[in-house]
């Protein structure tokens, strides 16, 4: 098998304005103001379904068909025999023109019970360039009743939402991690490099203003007495709040906590090669030039491509000085 490269996948008319940074980083053109996302290497339709969301290969199949058919050749044998045929991994480019909703995300208990075909969905946004100096809102920053949050809910009271909250200024090469249950918001100006668990649950907080979501959208058609309780009330104080963030320059791309969903690294050869080990894995090719080499292939690299590498490609070495990449992987197999 051969590393595949993957063109652009924005489903159109999302619910917020976005995707400048998109396009920029692809070098195309915006295809119109509300594509703020683009799906890489997703076997994930949106919520509403109808396929929206799926990569499609050369060959009309989707991914998601392709790894059910040979999910050894693409995902390697200890991850099928640790998770089957589902690559646990969602890679989006995102980038956001206004302030993205409050919102959060359920974890797998909630969606084994009411959406036994998703996981929960925990995530983390690698920084890859901002517009002005925006922040990212992350977690109460003290506790919260649960009377308060629905009363807030209820009455869309996003400015008191906002004022709970703790807001985060980001620039390009921070990451952070933002657990299940965990309520948050993206302010404008933010291009990113997403890493999810395969699911598109979501739970709005916040939905007023925004086009055509109801309150029954913003809770996923099950009403806000099932949803409300998987939020995250608790405080995240400074020290908590450290946890899930790791600031441009860190060795390391990922908080610790965030490893046992997905893996992440940076990769910027410079003179000589740098080496990546056999399996699935989806780069994002972020500046520079260079070439991708397996046991039978040779890929050209520049900035903006996104590249598919199956397991069953082998290990690969990257090469081009100037070149920057993140390679993302799902967890680990499990022992």
């Amino acid at each position: 098998m051969d590393p595949i490269v993957l063109g652009p996948n924005q489903p159109a008319e999302r619910p917020y304005r976005g995707g400048v940074g998109i396009a920029r980083l692809r070098g195309i053109e915006q295809p119109s103001a509300y594509s703020p996302e683009d799906f890489v290497a997703s076997t994930v339709e949106i919520f509403a379904g109808e396929g929206v969301g799926l990569t499609r290969l050369e060959d009309g199949r989707t991914l998601r068909e392709a790894i059910q058919a040979d999910p050894t050749g693409y995902l390697g044998a200890e991850h099928v025999a640790s998770y089957g045929d589902d690559p646990h991994l969602l890679v989006k480019l995102l980038d956001t023109e206004e302030r993205l909703f409050v919102h959060f995300h359920p974890g797998d208990t909630f969606a084994e019970e009411y959406f036994p075909h998703y996981s929960g969905k925990a995530e983390a946004w690698h920084i890859v360039d901002v517009r002005g100096e925006p922040v990212v809102y992350l977690g109460f920053a003290r506790e919260v009743s649960e009377a308060t949050v629905a009363s807030w809910f209820m009455q869309q009271a996003v400015d008191e939402f906002l004022a709970a909250m703790n807001p985060v200024p980001v620039r390009p090469g921070d990451t952070i991690f933002v657990p299940a249950g965990v309520a948050h918001s993206l302010g404008a100006g933010i291009t990113m490099v997403e890493l999810q668990q395969a699911s598109d649950l979501s739970i709005l907080l916040e939905y007023r203003g925004f086009p055509d979501l109801t309150l029954m959208d913003s809770t996923l058609g099950l009403g806000p007495a099932i949803v409300l309780p998987e939020l995250d009330r608790s405080g995240w104080d400074a020290d908590r709040l450290a946890t899930l963030i790791v600031r441009a320059g860190s060795d390391r791309p990922l908080p610790p906590a965030a490893e046992t969903y997905f893996r992440l690294d940076r990769v910027r050869p410079g003179s000589s090669a740098a080496d990546l080990p056999a399996g699935y894995a989806v780069l994002v090719v972020l500046a520079g030039d260079g070439r991708l080499t397996g046991p039978a292939s040779e890929l050209p690299l520049r900035a903006g491509m996104t590249v598919l590498v199956p397991a069953g490609a082998g290990p690969q070495s990257v090469s081009g000085d100037g070149l920057e990449l993140l390679c993302c992987r799902p967890p680990a197999p499990s022992k």
